[in-house]
């Protein structure tokens, strides 16, 4: 394991250089909080499986599915929309029910619209109490983003959802 000091060393190097970066001025940190609102069934179920596990029985290993949510500003449903939570999620563990996903959030209103956020990471379904993925990047005013998203939900009423999704996005100060 000769690359084990050296991966130490990096990660030394990127956990120093990001307030760094913060402290001289040469990214801009900023905290967003916004509400998804998912709809299970029905004519508007923003939620589906399009392919099943191909092993049968209760496997979710290669269950791909897609999703496009509602964005919101507050948890109501009648709350100012402010995008949409879209990607697809794929079961990615033979032995649980692991899922990795990758959405974009599209923002369509408000101070961010214009911009869009990309979160990956993997879940496991319904064990996590809170969902956490990476911002692995952007575009518009989050051009180069990086950070980190917490999904945590707030309220489950029948056929539907509410989850509190905070961001906590870094992008250079100067724009390419």
């Amino acid at each position: 394991m000769a690359s084990s000091p050296s991966l130490l060393v990096v990660i030394a190097l990127l956990a120093l250089l990001s307030p760094a970066a913060l402290a001289a001025g040469r990214e801009e940190r900023a905290r967003i909080r916004v509400y998804v609102h998912e709809q299970f069934s029905g004519p508007n179920a923003t939620v589906g499986s399009v392919a099943p596990s191909r092993l049968g029985g209760n496997s979710t290993f290669g269950e791909v599915g897609v999703v496009d949510d509602v964005l919101r500003a507050g948890p109501d449903p009648s709350s100012r929309e402010v995008g949409r939570y879209q990607g697809l999620f794929a079961g990615a563990d033979l032995a649980d029910a692991n899922y990795f996903s990758a959405i974009t959030l599209v923002f369509t209103a408000g101070e961010h619209r214009g911009s869009t956020l990309s979160l990956q990471g993997s879940y496991n379904f319904p064990g996590d109490e809170a969902l956490e993925r990476a911002v692995v990047g952007g575009t518009g005013g989050f051009r180069m983003a990086r950070g980190v998203s917490l999904l945590k939900v707030v309220s489950t009423p029948p056929e539907a959802a509410v989850f509190q999704l905070d961001l906590v996005v870094f992008t250079p100060r100067q724009r390419y």
